[in-house]
């Protein structure tokens, strides 16, 4: 395995320079997604018994491969949740790979849990939790999501013993992101979703509970808020749900995967009132924090209430946790043990550039939002579904069906213009087809948007 048949130095260099072209380059393709059976006919057979050695591999996929990606760093891709990693958490990136850091323990990755350690503490300064709330980053959002929960699961269950012979069950609303209910499922938990993807209200949650037959009532442990939904960037009443959560005595979790970044921001900070009232709160860097997938973290106001949730038990473990080893295990407070620095790139881009320079790249991407508003309501042919909220923004194209959507996305990304795609908004009882933009690359411009909604003529 240690033999190789080229030249190691002349490959790193390839690989660098690679990634500093990549990096530094400002006319990045878009690209676009072949059939597996196309980029088979381009590349053969690239796993063989001699191998087919590395550089002809790198120039695979240098001029096949990399060509079927979209990244997600691209100005003009904003569908989804896209990302904007900044150039020092890229390249750090490649040192916390070539670094080789089992990040669980601290007795093996002191100095880069050290450094994630110093990012988090930070990220825990903006949600406003009090002294001793801390975390750890995860894998993403779902899992962050997953760690949280089990947290609540469990504790729950230790307050009770009729609670370890029932199945828990949650509340959450259906503008929730995708992965509470497939959290759910894993965890085994039963999930009432509230009818509404609006804003997420103190009065519709208290009615909801209010609703329950006795037994669900007695089965009830959590609700989970969003800070920012990833389809239309909305922050339910987090206040109000604190208050509720409070009284009932329910574990109040929210789920900032999306908006967390947002906490940067005076100009809608004040939407996230609420939030420092919360048992556990989920922040993804690698969406508006500027890190590179894949970057989750979760936040825990009491962060033992985890330990007790997640820590492993196993005597080739032992070692890790002696008084030796002086330090904070990650692995104690979520779902995985084997994990690496993830948060390592995020510490050095936050130390390379400022706090408030994230500050203002964030600000820029709620100020992109209110501009393509302002396009959309000026043009005759699209209008706004709703008013754009963090940086999302929903809008229309007057006259179409959904396959006109689907035709449009695919023949910008097929030319590789950009990728825009549709999503669907409840009215009343009914669901509509239409666009979205998520803005969270500060490169992109105001001319770009000009030229996408062009495209909708």
């Amino acid at each position: 395995m240690h033999k190789i048949d080229f030249d190691l130095v002349e490959m790193t260099m390839d690989t660098m320079k690679y990634a500093i072209d990549r990096v530094s380059s400002t006319t990045t393709k878009i690209g676009k997604p072949k059939k597996a059976e196309e980029l088979k006919a381009l590349v053969g057979e690239t796993i063989t018994e001699k191998g087919i050695g590395g550089e002809y591999a790198f120039e695979l996929w240098r001029k096949h491969l990399a060509k079927a990606n979209v990244p997600v760093d691209h100005p003009r891709n904003l569908a989804f949740v896209p990302a904007s990693p900044t150039r020092a958490a890229i390249m750090f990136d490649l040192v916390t790979a070539a670094s080789s850091i089992h990040g669980a323990y601290w007795m093996e990755g002191a100095g880069g849990i050290f450094c994630e350690n110093e990012a988090m503490r930070w990220m825990v300064s903006l949600t406003g939790l009090p002294e001793g709330a801390f975390g750890v980053f995860t894998s993403g959002g779902t899992a962050a999501n997953l760690s949280a929960i089990v947290t609540a699961r469990e504790y729950w269950r230790g307050l009770d013993r009729s609670h370890t012979l029932e199945k828990g069950l949650i509340i959450t609303s259906i503008g929730a992101h995708s992965s509470v209910k497939a959290m759910a499922k894993v965890a085994d938990i039963d999930v009432v979703l509230i009818d509404t993807e609006d804003r997420l209200e103190q009065q519709a949650l208290q009615e909801t509970i209010n609703s329950l037959p006795v037994h669900k009532r007695h089965r009830l442990f959590a609700v989970v808020a969003t800070g920012g939904t990833t389809n239309a960037g909305i922050v339910d009443d987090l206040e109000g749900i604190a208050e509720i959560c409070e009284r009932e005595k329910l574990w109040f979790h929210v789920d900032a995967a999306y908006g967390g970044g947002a906490l940067m921001a005076d100009s809608v900070k004040h939407l996230f009132k609420g939030i420092d009232k919360a048992d556990s709160i989920t922040i993804d860097p690698h969406k508006w924090m500027f890190s590179p997938y894949d970057c989750g973290a979760i936040i825990y106001k009491q962060p033992e209430l985890a330990k007790d949730a997640h820590a492993q038990e196993g005597s080739y473990l032992d070692i890790f946790k002696d008084e030796g080893a002086h330090g904070f295990n990650p692995s104690d407070y979520q779902i995985q043990l084997t994990r690496r620095v993830r948060g390592l790139p995020l510490w050095f881009s936050l130390a390379t550039h400022g706090t408030d320079q994230y500050k203002e790249a964030v600000e820029r991407g709620i100020e992109l939002a209110q501009i393509a508003g302002k396009m959309i309501e000026e043009l005759p042919h699209v209008e706004l579904v709703r008013a754009p909220s963090l940086s999302c923004v929903l809008y229309r194209r007057i006259g179409w069906q959904p396959e006109d959507y689907t035709h449009w996305t695919y023949e910008n990304h097929d030319k590789g213009f950009a990728l825009v795609t549709p999503t669907k908004w409840k009215t009343g009882e009914t669901y509509e087809t239409v666009s979205r933009f998520c803005f969270i690359n500060p490169d992109t411009t105001e001319h770009d948007i000009e030229m996408i909604l062009e495209t909708m003529v």
